[in-house]
């Protein structure tokens, strides 16, 4: 878990930290966030609690991360780390609202369905969870953990080999140097007769 949440930080930071002048739609979203102006203490507070869910301060975080969101609104970034961080002391719906939040700056934003679809999952909401998936990917369709994820979710919680077989193909066609997946893909087609 440690790994994948620096990889979601590392990523997320990179787009929030990129912004340096501000673009808007007629709407009022923003449409490039490489383009969006941020205060110089919104970005040193998110770079912080950043730090802290490296640490496993969650609780640090989140005090934090609610005091960047109110103040910048615009980026989906600090939204979905203040789910991640809520996910870690049990605060699900909070989690889940702020993802939703994240998803209203960017309905298409890879991180953000990916985390809300596996809190989904976890809740048992499988329906659910698959839908997010499946039409995220249609606009990622080379983002890996929601390949993996959905993967998942079809061979563990939906008894769906041949969705969870597409979706292993898929992924080990994209990185084929990962081992775990290699292996689930041959334990899917043996139990799928292939």
């Amino acid at each position: 878990m440690q790994i994948k949440l620096r990889v979601v930080f590392l990523w997320v930071v990179t787009l929030f930290l990129a912004a340096c002048a501000g673009v808007q739609t007629k709407s009022g979203k923003v449409s490039d966030y490489s383009s969006v102006r941020v205060s110089g203490s919104v970005s040193r507070d998110f770079e912080r609690s950043l730090e802290f869910l490296a640490d496993k301060e969650f609780a640090r975080a989140i005090e934090l991360l609610e005091t960047v969101v109110e103040r910048e609104q615009r980026l989906p970034a600090p939204f979905i780390n203040l789910g991640i961080a809520q996910i870690q002391v049990a605060e699900e719906k909070k989690a889940e609202e702020a993802f939703l939040k994240a998803l209203e700056i960017d309905a298409e934003h890879p991180v953000a369905t990916n985390e809300l679809a596996v809190l989904y999952r976890k809740q048992g909401r499988f329906a659910d969870a698959r839908k997010i998936y499946v039409n995220a990917l249609a606009e990622n369709p080379e983002y890996l953990p929601l390949i993996k994820n959905l993967g998942i979710l079809c061979d563990l919680y939906l008894q769906d080999l041949q969705c969870a077989l597409a979706q292993f193909q898929q992924y080990v066609q994209l990185e084929p140097e990962d081992q775990d997946v290699s292996i689930w893909l041959a334990d899917l087609k043996r139990r799928a007769g292939k």
